[in-house]
C-alpha cells in the first residue's frame, strides 16, 4: 500500500468506490476502484470527494448542504458530484470521519449480509467490496441516493419543460 500510482485523483464516470485503509504508519488512505482498475492514492477519500466536487465549482460541504435543501437528508447524505456525468455517491459512514468511504451509486448491482454484520457490495462489472455496516444501512443509502437523484433529475426536466414552453409561446 506504500506505492502509489497517483498522488491526485478526481472522481469521474468510471469510479466506483473511494475506500478507506489505514497504512502501515496508521495514515488512512484511499483505494481507488474504477471499473476497470484498481489503485491507492494518499488522500482519505473525503478529501478526494471535496477536491473531485471543486473541479465542478462546488465543494463537498457544498454538496452536503445541497442535499439537504432538496431532500431534507441531513444524516449521511448522498450527494451528486457531477449531476451532466451522473456520479452520484453515498457515504458508508458520517463524511465528516475521515474513514468514510464513499461508494457510486449507479455502480452497485446487489449488495448481502454476511454473517459478521457487514456487507458485500456487488458491482456491475462483476468485483465486490465488503464494507462495515449493515445490509439495512446499505439498502437505506441505495434508496436514498435513488430519491436524491430522481429529485434532481425531475428538476431539471420541469425546467426543460418550462423553458421549452417559454421558448414556444415567444414564437407563437
Amino acid at each position: 500500500m506504500d506505492v502509489f500510482r497517483r498522488k491526485e485523483y478526481e472522481v469521474n464516470p468510471q469510479t466506483m468506490a473511494l475506500v478507506a485503509h489505514y497504512n502501515e504508519t496508521g495514515q488512512i488512505v484511499t483505494e481507488v476502484m474504477e471499473s476497470k482498475d484498481t489503485f491507492y492514492i494518499p488522500d482519505y477519500p473525503g478529501k478526494v470527494i471535496d477536491q473531485s466536487c471543486r473541479y465542478f465549482a462546488s465543494s463537498l460541504e457544498g454538496r452536503l448542504s445541497g442535499t439537504k435543501q432538496v431532500a431534507g437528508f441531513t444524516h449521511k447524505p448522498p450527494i451528486v458530484i457531477s449531476q451532466t456525468m451522473g456520479m452520484y455517491f453515498f457515504p458508508i459512514i458520517s463524511p465528516k470521519r475521515r474513514e468514510c468511504s464513499w461508494i457510486a451509486h449507479n455502480f452497485i448491482k446487489d449488495y448481502e449480509s454476511e454473517q459478521n454484520h457487514t456487507t458485500t457490495l456487488f458491482f456491475t462489472n462483476g468485483t465486490s467490496l465488503n464494507v462495515p455496516v449493515s445490509k439495512g444501512m446499505i439498502s437505506n443509502q441505495v434508496h436514498r441516493t435513488a430519491q436524491f437523484r430522481f429529485i434532481l433529475e425531475d428538476r431539471l426536466k420541469q425546467k426543460m419543460i418550462t423553458q421549452s414552453e417559454s421558448v414556444a409561446e415567444t414564437y407563437a
